[in-house]
């Protein structure tokens, strides 16, 4: 793109004072050598315990999602179809649960998805706005999948999407960093584990 374009897409988004940590899709699926979804080794789950210690430590909310299908898959519909290893996370299915590093304490909403954002098709939204919510910070996985689609979703809710850069993950190199690029060029603020810790230290308490 030409200079001129670049400065379109140049605005910035300012964090709010009332935060909540959306930690998306960490399930065994993902961290399980052989299974469809597993990543690269990456340290995508100790940066997001890291930023799930510092929220809840300072008093921010935090909500976990995860993917779950009822019988035959039918509430997946066409997004079953076209990525059929998705049938794995059926009722109680070990693929589908968080892992143990950023399991949810008891006190911390999951909110069940079938779809790729945590918003389609769920309670977040109205959660988070009675919550009073004005920003999400978003760690998880895949970049260019559910955490793309969340984010888009949460800007055009009216949230300020924080995607943290070293607390997302994807299968491959070029679609994670093309996801983020696109993001941060469109629909909110790329940033780095240690700016939101400083954040959640600052809106905290």
């Amino acid at each position: 793109m030409t200079d001129d374009v670049v400065a379109g897409f140049g605005g910035r988004l300012q964090p709010g004072r009332s935060p909540v940590v959306l930690g998306i899709d960490m399930v065994r699926a993902y961290f399980e050598p052989g299974n469809a979804f597993c990543l690269p080794v990456s340290p995508v789950l100790e940066t997001a315990r890291a930023v799930l210690d510092s929220a809840r430590a300072n008093g921010v909310p935090v909500i976990h999602t995860r993917v779950e299908y009822g019988p035959g898959a039918a509430d997946g519909g066409l997004f079953v179809a076209k990525v059929p290893a998705l049938r794995q996370f059926s009722p109680g299915a070990a693929a589908g649960a968080i892992v143990d590093a950023v399991a949810p304490l008891g006190d911390e909403l999951v909110v069940v998805k079938q779809y790729a954002s945590a918003f389609f098709g769920t309670s977040l939204g109205t959660t988070l706005r009675v919550l009073g919510c004005d920003t999400v910070v978003i760690l998880g996985v895949s970049t260019s999948g559910c955490v793309r689609a969340t984010a888009v979703d949460a800007v055009s809710s009216g949230l300020v999407p924080l995607v943290v850069e070293d607390g997302v993950a994807d299968r491959a190199t070029a679609p994670h960093q093309a996801a983020l690029s696109d993001i941060q060029a469109k629909y909110g603020e790329v940033v780095s584990s240690s700016a939101v810790l400083d954040y959640l230290g600052q809106v905290g308490g």
